[in-house]
């Protein structure tokens, strides 16, 4: 065929890729760590069982679960009647970003969902503080970590982090090495979310596969001078060698010549009066 491997470019991509990748290189758990890349809940579980601190969680196949998973969340947290509720999140098994998200305060707000959004998967809220994290991997060990940090979650992002964020730089490298083990991640490129709280406590949102949304990838070639995407395929090809791989990734942090960022604006949003 003269190809040696499948690179996933978005969400919708990675199954196919792991498919081919499975055919290709002759290793079936290939598909099946896909799969598991592309649904939330699996990998939440994946992550629980590999010892990665989650949020709770759960399945909800219709209404009714919501509720009952609005309440247990608000008893868990020792809330009095009369107290306002904790939300919780609703996301879609399989979609990227905040696609298919809802946040729910109420058991009244659970009408508002159409039946065909079912099933979801349901979180509790984490307090703390959101980034992203992009990490190209060689030979199951990091080769380039880049830390985003968002101004307003979902709107605007920047690389690298500040000074505030990046000293958490070796604590997020240990919750990555642990990420690739419990995922059992040779090679190629992930973006997972964290939430970091007051106490320093990292608690893991989800990963991806493939790249980042935000044009981050564009945005790291402005502050480092490299391609990230041609970074993702020295990552992804099995004949890449240590040395090319040490030659092309520039130093994390020093090396960046400067910040890059961008504001993502949504269609539904039709007058924007104020950056």
């Amino acid at each position: 065929m003269g190809v040696d491997v499948a690179i996933p470019l978005f969400e919708e991509t990675v199954e196919w890729a792991g498919a081919i990748n499975s055919v290709l290189m002759d290793k079936p758990r290939l598909f099946g760590q896909a799969m598991l890349l592309r649904d939330k809940a699996l990998m939440k579980r994946r992550a629980q069982l590999g010892g990665i601190r989650v949020g709770i969680f759960e399945e909800a196949h219709d209404k009714g679960d919501v509720i009952r998973f609005l309440k247990r969340v608000n008893q868990t947290l020792l809330k009095l009647d009369g107290d306002p509720n904790d939300p919780i999140h609703l996301k879609a098994f399989d979609k990227a970003g905040c696609l298919g998200h809802r946040v729910i305060r109420t058991p009244d707000e659970v009408d508002t969902i159409p039946e065909e959004e079912f099933p979801v998967l349901m979180e509790s809220h984490l307090d703390g503080w959101e980034f992203a994290v992009e990490a190209w991997i060689h030979n199951g060990k990091i080769a380039f970590l880049n830390i985003s940090e968002y101004v307003t979650l979902g709107y605007s992002v920047f690389v690298p982090a500040t000074p505030d964020l990046e000293k958490y730089r070796d604590q997020i490298r240990g919750e990555i090495e642990k990420l690739i083990k419990t995922f059992d991640i040779e090679f190629g490129f992930i973006h997972p979310e964290y939430f970091v709280t007051s106490d320093r406590t990292m608690y893991f949102g989800e990963v991806a596969y493939r790249p980042p949304g935000f044009k981050v990838f564009e945005l790291l070639e402005r502050a480092y001078g490299f391609n990230a995407y041609q970074g993702m395929i020295l990552a992804f090809d099995p004949k890449t060698t240590e040395e090319e791989i040490k030659a092309f990734f520039p130093k994390e942090v020093v090396d960046a010549k400067g910040y890059a960022g961008c504001f993502g604006v949504y269609p539904r949003r039709r007058v924007v009066s104020k950056l």
